[in-house]
C-alpha cells in the first residue's frame, strides 16, 4: 500500500476524532469531572427568590451591619450591636463549591451578638456563607463568599 496525502490525512482526521471521542466519554464517566445541581430543588428555590431579597433588604436597613471574619479560632458572624441577641431564630449554611460532602448547616444559639463557627469544621478554599435569621417576626439574610 501506498502512502500518500489522502491517506494522511484520512489517518489524521480518524486520529483527532479518536481523540476527541475519548476525552467526552473519559469526562462523562470519570467521578472526579462529576457536576451537580447547585441545589435539587432548583426551580422551588427560584420561586422563594423574592422572599430573599425582601430579607436582604432587611438585613442592610440596621445603622451596624452583619459582619463575617475568620480568625485563627473559626469563623465569627457578628450580628448587628443595638438588636437583643437572645430573640435571634434562624440558621447558617455553609457552600463548598467544589465539594458538596462539606456543605453544613446550623442552627443560631449565641450567647453574645456574635457566632463562631469552629474552624475544624472549615477546610481552606472558597466558601458560601448564608445566614438566614428572623427577629421579631422579620426575616434577614445575608449572603457572602469567603475565602478562607
Amino acid at each position: 500500500m501506498k502512502f500518500n496525502w489522502g491517506t494522511g490525512i484520512v489517518l489524521a482526521f480518524i486520529g483527532f476524532i479518536g481523540f476527541i471521542l475519548y476525552f467526552v466519554i473519559s469526562m462523562s464517566v470519570n467521578e472526579k469531572y462529576s457536576h451537580d445541581l447547585v441545589t435539587e430543588k432548583y426551580y422551588q428555590k427560584e420561586l422563594e427568590f423574592q422572599d430573599r431579597i425582601e430579607a436582604t433588604k432587611n438585613a442592610q436597613e440596621f445603622e451596624d451591619v452583619m459582619k463575617v471574619i475568620s480568625y485563627d479560632e473559626g469563623l465569627f458572624i457578628f450580628f448587628p450591636s443595638n438588636i437583643d441577641y437572645n430573640k435571634i431564630k434562624g440558621k447558617v449554611f455553609l457552600y463548598r463549591p467544589s465539594n458538596k460532602q462539606l456543605d453544613f448547616e446550623m442552627p443560631i444559639s449565641i450567647s453574645d451578638n456574635y457566632l463562631l463557627v469552629p474552624e475544624n469544621r472549615l477546610v481552606d478554599g472558597r466558601w458560601n456563607i448564608t445566614v438566614e435569621w428572623e427577629y421579631k417576626n422579620k426575616k434577614y439574610l445575608h449572603e457572602q463568599e469567603l475565602e478562607i
